[in-house]
């Protein structure tokens, strides 16, 4: 089932200053967005968007992405909606909205696990997944 899962912030919520979109600067109550093809359930209240943090002094870019650690989040889902389509054409089976409030914890940084590529990180798409192996194999000759 494909999810497209949003994390929004309840109104009123602290630090609403510090959210805002990446390429316009405008506040946003959005905290997080994912898609989900898995046949994971959908979060329910109490669930904790996980928080990705990047430890400058520890970043080395070719074993990291953009962050060195993740977390479990400071926000906590309090509402859960959900809504599908009246007809299943578009890209999403069930759109889910997570209504969060700020409830702050000390959960410890967790370092990100080694990347690991495989079929499934292509969707099972044989052709795009050789395709990656070789230009992997090209990087390396270089």
């Amino acid at each position: 089932m494909r999810k497209y899962i949003v994390f929004r912030a309840e109104r009123r919520s602290p630090n609403w200053k510090e959210r805002k979109l990446q390429h316009t600067q405008a506040l946003t109550d959005i905290l997080a967005e994912h898609y989900d093809c898995s046949d994971k359930p959908i979060p329910e209240p109490g669930y904790r968007p996980t928080e990705f943090i990047r430890v400058d002094q520890l970043h080395d870019p070719k074993e990291h992405g953009h962050s060195t650690h993740y977390r479990k989040g400071d926000w906590e889902v309090t509402r859960v909606e959900t809504y599908t389509p009246d007809l299943p054409l578009g890209d999403y089976d069930m759109v889910v909205i997570c209504y969060c409030k700020y409830n702050p914890i000390n959960a410890p940084l967790k370092p990100m696990p080694e990347r690991q590529v495989s079929l499934a990180s292509f969707g099972g798409d044989e052709t795009a997944y050789q395709q990656w192996l070789e230009s992997q194999k090209e990087t390396a000759d270089v």
